[in-house]
């Protein structure tokens, strides 16, 4: 038991490190010569068009299911559907399958958006910050015009790589260059992202700045056929600090989904 959660672990900072190593020297890397990283002063001090808004604040996830329920009428690929059918076999037994999430692996997006701990956001001029209470999993979208890195080449990540540009008064994200397991879409109906999985937000600020509407669109050739979308919303809240809240296995014991004669893996 010790070395599996060792061999866990290691792999959880091995995949903590590949992607603070690709946030950080490999996108600078792939900009090119002189290329600058978000938070170099002289990135900063480049002249932009004023942001339509600031996102900087709190932001908690305004009561509506925190699932990405797939559409109706949905049709997965048959690798896909295989996890799918053995998900529903498992509900029915009162089991849970394959719970990656409960056993501490990070939850990546989108479902990182959408638990019910709040989510901090600083933007700068040229990136924003987005960090989750929930294992204080973090994203950074970049908004200093660089490119996505090359899929061959790029360290993936639970969050992926996230791109921004303003369109009007709407925030647009798109994300790709994912890891390719143990991250769900649809944890316990057992939809899985891969490595394929695309997903462009579109955020608008609303009720004089106290409220965000996103809407989702996500793709992955690999798991589902064409485009899911969904609308979600999230409420400012400033009264609330995040805190550091970590996923560890050892305080999760008592928990049954984390027992292996309910976890069908």
């Amino acid at each position: 038991m010790r070395k599996s959660r060792i061999g866990r672990f290691g792999l959880a900072a091995l995949l903590g490190l590949a992607f603070l190593y690709s946030t950080s020297d490999l996108s600078a890397q792939f900009q090119g010569p002189g290329a600058l990283g978000a938070l170099a002063p002289a990135n900063i001090a480049k002249q932009r068009p004023k942001a339509p808004f600031d996102i900087t604040g709190a932001w908690l996830h305004a009561g509506e299911s925190e699932r990405f329920d797939p559409p109706a009428g949905f049709k997965l690929t048959p690798e896909a559907q295989k996890h799918y059918d053995a998900a529903q076999k498992a509900t029915k037994e009162g089991k849970i399958y394959r719970n990656d999430i409960g056993l501490c692996w990070p939850a990546g997006m989108p479902i990182m958006m959408t638990r019910v701990w709040p989510v901090a956001m600083i933007q700068l001029p040229t990136s924003i910050f987005m960090v989750s209470e929930l294992m204080n999993s973090m994203r950074i979208v970049y908004l200093d015009g660089r490119p996505h890195t090359d899929p061959d080449i790029a360290v993936r990540s639970f969050n992926g790589e996230s791109i921004g540009r303003w369109e009007g008064d709407t925030l647009v994200i798109d994300t790709t260059n994912f890891v390719d397991e143990h991250h769900w879409i649809h944890d316990r109906s057992g939809i899985p992202g891969s490595d394929a999985l695309h997903i462009i937000e579109r955020i608008k600020m609303t009720n004089q700045g106290k409220r965000l509407e996103i809407e989702y669109t996500l793709t992955d050739k690999k798991v589902w056929e064409g485009d899911w979308k969904f609308v979600k919303h999230w409420d400012r809240v400033d009264d609330r600090d995040i805190s550091e809240v970590e996923c560890l296995p050892d305080l999760n014991e008592h928990m049954p989904s984390v027992h292996s004669s309910d976890n069908v893996r």
